[in-house]
């Protein structure tokens, strides 16, 4: 069905807008790139696909932080924060949202 992503700032309590996002899918060979995404104002990337459809398979997206913590003056522990995840029923929608602060972060599947 599809993916999509959002970044929170859990320290500011606000989205994380205009943070680079890569979409990459595991082959054989190692992690192809995808889709190169920027969350939107609402720390949102609604849809990322790459050549359509997702499959079953291993996938990774790459959150590229630095600039948005150093936009901001703030000095973060994560440059860029990789979430890699399986894609078992392609039938059915994944939402990967990243809780971010300067200094940690976590992710769990949304709905």
């Amino acid at each position: 069905m599809g993916l999509s992503t959002h970044i929170l700032d859990t320290a500011l309590g606000k989205p994380a807008a205009g943070v680079a996002v890569t979409l990459w899918q595991r082959t054989s060979a190692g992690f192809h790139q995808l889709v190169n995404a920027q969350t939107d104002a609402d720390g949102r990337c609604k849809s990322l696909r790459g050549d359509g459809e997702l499959k079953a398979g291993t996938y990774r997206l790459t959150f590229f932080t630095a600039k948005y913590f150093t936009d901001q003056r703030i000095t973060p522990l994560y440059p860029y924060v990789e979430i890699v995840f399986d894609v078992a029923d392609p039938s059915q929608h994944y939402h990967i949202p990243l809780l971010l602060a300067a200094n940690g972060y976590t992710t769990y599947r949304g709905s």
